[in-house]
């Protein structure tokens, strides 16, 4: 694996998904990424992302919940699936994820740049 993009699709396809309570979004927060995951997104105005961290929200989150959920982050998919990071309504896969690819995901993140959603 050579390119950011086929690292990300690898960790992506080994982090397990749940269903969330309706209408939550405790891991809407504001929240660094990747360069090349932000690069997937819409971009925000200035104002957009000041109004987000004004209220402590993604600068992503719509009214009806996550406007960019089939791109979000590694770091927002890790969510819930994780001891480190859990849901507290207590959402969760059947099986929580694999250590190793938790790691895995932790060095993607240390070893990027790093930007603010």
């Amino acid at each position: 694996m050579n390119s950011n993009r086929e690292i990300i699709a690898s960790l992506r396809e080994r982090i397990p998904t749940f269903e969330c309570t309706p209408g939550c979004h405790d891991c809407c927060g504001p929240v660094t990424t990747s360069s090349e995951e932000m690069s997937r997104l819409p971009v925000k105005s200035d104002a957009e992302h000041e109004a987000a961290l004004n209220e402590l929200n993604c600068v992503h989150l719509g009214p009806n919940g996550c406007e960019v959920y089939d791109e979000r982050p590694l770091i927002c998919r890790l969510f819930g699936t994780t001891p480190k990071m859990a849901c507290p309504n207590g959402c969760r896969p059947k099986e929580m994820i694999d250590p190793k690819t938790e790691d895995q995901i932790h060095h993607y993140i240390a070893t990027t740049r790093q930007v603010l959603v």
